[in-house]
């Protein structure tokens, strides 16, 4: 490929449209003297009223909407040092205003009460000054004074064009541009900062605009104003036309998905357009790299650095159907360069990622939609949500996508100026237009980025790590592009080692060879007449629990209850519920909970599969209870029995890899499962809870849970192995939210375990929290309104 065809091969689809279209026009009128920029959009006829153009139509309603945002506003600021010529400065504003009528347009309704364009006859500019020498903290003010000007709103009805000159010194002032986007756009700036190193220059050396020897150096007055292009577009996009377009687009963008990017907090409700960048670069190597691999896959730079970003989207995402929308200029045809105006459209891409292609593959998808999409571009993107009329949701920030991608090919050049010399400032006016945007542009440096996102939904550290994760793909992508989606991975070095061998260190000290009753006999001996349990009106000290415990797995031994032999316990909650947990543990066997509340079939299917030789239970479910063959002991009326035994803790040869329970899972995918659970997994996961989020001798835990479910082994168990006190909340307690919310208050808690249902029943029932209250929330999924 020599290097004409690299340079073509370099371009933007759009930028190649316009060079072929260039190509063609020279071919035609080859050896003729008649004038290259053929003249295709007319100018308008006189009328006393101009159209609005599709993409301000838009922008006109969101000000009716949002009056007083300045997320709008484009802003650019410049440092003079130098002897700046301050009248000539304002006869190059006023040169520039009267050749382009955008800059005059302000906007008001008919009688019908549609929008409508007003163009100001041209006037001389008078630049205010304000003068900040004498100002201790000038920079300070600087800052203020360009931040509140880039957030000042613009009311549409008055100039949208606002230029201030702040002197900070005999030679060094700062401009300060604002425009609003309705009559602008980024190509606009660099056509409006052009025109001022022109005529700056021009007018510097005593040139006049009207001297026909000086034309040359001026620019050519302009062949249409953009009111004229307005018309074209609203007569130009119907019929045929139209409807090709239309088509297209429907068919592409049928069914499109949202894009469910991880965020730190959840959207609000309404876009507050809130928002700030983050800056980046990328390496001279790794910019020339990515060039050449443009050049050498055959596509442009643009299509490259989309598809890496469609991959970073696939990966935070895990989806396949990735949507973004990206800015093109719009300036496809030769009379709209040199326009200030509002003239970037939006396209909406949209690409499949299924099937775990190759890089190469994948840059074929990417190209293949993005070229289709140049083909319909005509269609404005304004005009197109007019026609889907997709939902609207008032925490969107745009329809049809969340996240943008753009390459800035309208590079605003340096402004250098007669014994000035000029550079840019950046101001950062706390604003955002899109959730996401990462806006890359090429420099001598090589590739630079800023990242523009919504701080609702994002923290800079997320930003950040992004941006890292996108620099990594590149550079792996450089390397090997024939890699599938698959292997190529986000992670930094840092990133991997903190995974791998940081994270991974999760090894704690904690009792491995003890038990949860040997954990509770060791707090009995701390603390034997502190209270340890409570239900409604009963309770029992450390020593009493551990005492009938004691006695209740004597019992239990003598029935032949041993390591690895299956108890069966169903009982109402109850402080009998706990002694009985506690004295099938110390006997050595395995408990298996039976909440008597459950299904008959429930547990006649637990009783079969388990064979349990005892069970545990109350005379008054004796009938409840299926058939079975397991050896009864009723916990109320056995224990006249029960209390001859001895009150001494119970020796068994019991270790922590024996089992504690048997637990069943609910059966929603098929037959329940009994899940078996060893002390040792029981120990380690309360000696955790013990450590974080924490519970200590102070605590007084809130029991709500069946102890059917496996939570419920850190609500009994966890309090009395710290010396704190469990109170047992009964079922009807733990089942109604007035009753639930004066048990809390009443109970004195000051942790309590429960399923977002709970805390939503205790919502429900006017519960408005407790500051002294740990909560704990699991089980389910925590809907974000909760």
């Amino acid at each position: 490929m020599n290097d004409f065809e690299q340079q073509i091969a370099a371009l933007s689809p759009e930028q190649r449209m316009i060079f072929e279209k260039r190509l063609k026009q020279k071919r035609l009128n080859k050896g003729k003297t008649q004038e290259i920029h053929k003249i295709e959009i007319p100018k308008r006829k006189d009328s006393t009223e101009v159209p609005l153009s599709f993409a301000q139509q838009r922008l006109w309603f969101f000000q009716q909407l949002n009056p007083n945002n300045g997320a709008y506003n484009i802003f650019s600021t410049l440092r003079l040092e130098g002897q700046l010529n301050i009248a000539l400065l304002e006869k190059v504003f006023t040169e520039i205003v009267r050749r382009h009528e955008s800059l005059r347009t302000t906007f008001t309704t008919n009688a019908e009460g549609l929008p409508i364009q007003v163009i100001a006859p041209s006037q001389p500019l008078k630049l205010p000054i304000a003068d900040l020498e004498d100002i201790p903290n000038r920079h300070g003010e600087l800052e203020r004074l360009a931040t509140k000007e880039a957030q000042k709103p613009f009311d549409l009805t008055k100039p949208l064009l606002r230029i201030t000159l702040l002197k900070l010194a005999e030679e060094e002032y700062v401009l300060l541009l604002t425009m609003h986007h309705i009559i602008s756009d980024r190509w606009s700036l660099g056509v409006f900062v052009r025109e001022m190193k022109v005529l700056y220059e021009a007018f510097s050396n005593e040139q006049s605009i009207s001297h026909t020897n000086t034309r040359q150096t001026l620019p050519p007055e302009l062949p249409i104003q953009y009111a004229d292009w307005a018309v074209w577009q609203q007569q130009y996009l119907q019929g045929k036309v139209l409807e090709v377009q239309t088509n297209y687009w429907k068919k592409q963008l049928a069914n499109l998905p949202v894009l469910k990017l991880p965020t730190d907090r959840p959207r609000p409700a309404i876009a507050t357009y809130r928002g700030t960048k983050q800056s980046f670069e990328l390496s001279k190597t790794l910019s020339d790299a990515l060039k050449n691999l443009s050049v050498k896959e055959g596509i442009t730079l643009f299509t490259l650095l989309l598809t890496v970003f469609k991959v970073l989207l696939y990966k935070y995402t895990n989806q396949n159907d990735i949507v973004i929308g990206t800015d093109i200029a719009n300036r496809n045809r030769v009379e709209t360069e040199g326009l200030i105006g509002f003239l970037i459209n939006t396209l909406v891409l949209r690409t499949d990622l299924s099937g775990n292609p190759t890089f190469h593959q994948l840059l074929s998808r990417v190209r293949e939609v993005t070229l289709k999409a140049y083909d319909h571009q005509d269609l404005s993107f304004d005009k197109l949500v007019d026609i889907l009329k997709p939902e609207r949701n008032l925490s969107e920030m745009v329809p049809l996508f969340q996240v943008k991608f753009d390459l800035q090919l309208a590079q605003v050049e340096p402004v250098e100026l007669s014994n000035l010399t000029v550079s840019s400032l950046n101001f950062d006016n706390g604003t955002a237009k899109f959730e996401l945007r990462f806006n890359l542009s090429e420099t001598d440096r090589g590739l630079t980025g800023l990242v523009e996102y919504s701080t609702d939904i994002f923290d800079t550290n997320t930003i950040i790590r992004m941006v890292e994760h996108y620099r990594n793909l590149l550079e792996r992508i450089v390397a090997n592009p024939q890699q599938h989606l698959s292997e190529l991975s986000l992670l930094t070095e840092l990133e991997k080692r903190q995974l791998l061998l940081e994270w991974n260190h999760t090894e704690v000290e904690y009792p491995k060879d003890k038990c949860i009753h040997k954990l509770f006999e060791a707090q009995v001996e701390k603390t034997p007449s502190a209270v340890a349990v409570v239900f409604q009106n009963q309770q029992l000290t450390y020593y009493e629990l551990n005492a009938k415990a004691n006695q209740l797995a004597h019992h239990l031994r003598s029935l032949g209850v041993k390591p690895e032999v299956l108890v069966g316990i169903c009982v109402e909650r109850s402080l009998e519920m706990v002694i009985g947990l506690l004295a099938i543990l110390k006997a050595g066997g395995a408990y298996i909970p039976l909440d008597p509340n459950y299904p008959k079939s429930r547990l006649k299917f637990i009783l079969e599969d388990t064979q349990a030789p005892v069970l545990l239970t109350q005379v008054s479910l004796l009938e409840e209870i299926p058939q079975h063959k397991a050896q009864v002991v009723c916990l109320d009326t056995d224990w006249h029995l029960i209390a001859q035994q001895s009150q001494e803790n119970v020796y068994s040869e019991l270790t922590t890899d024996n089992l504690a329970y048997t637990i069943y899972t609910s059966g929603s995918t098929g037959k329940p499962k009994g899940v078996q659970i060893p002390h040792s997994a029981l120990s380690n996961f309360l000696y955790s809870m013990r450590q974080a989020p924490g519970l200590t001798s102070e605590d007084t835990l809130l029991a709500v849970t069946t102890y059917s479910f496996d939570i419920a082994a850190l609500e009994l168990f966890l309090p009395i192995i710290v010396g704190g006190r469990l109170v047992i909340a009964s079922r009807e307690v733990a089942s109604d939210g007035m009753q639930l919310s004066a048990k809390i208050i009443d109970s004195k808690a000051t942790v309590m375990q429960g399923t977002p249902a709970t805390w939503q029943l205790l919502l429900a029932a006017g519960w408005d929290g407790n500051h002294q209250l740990k909560i704990l929330c699991g089980g389910e999924a925590l809907p974000s309104n909760l």
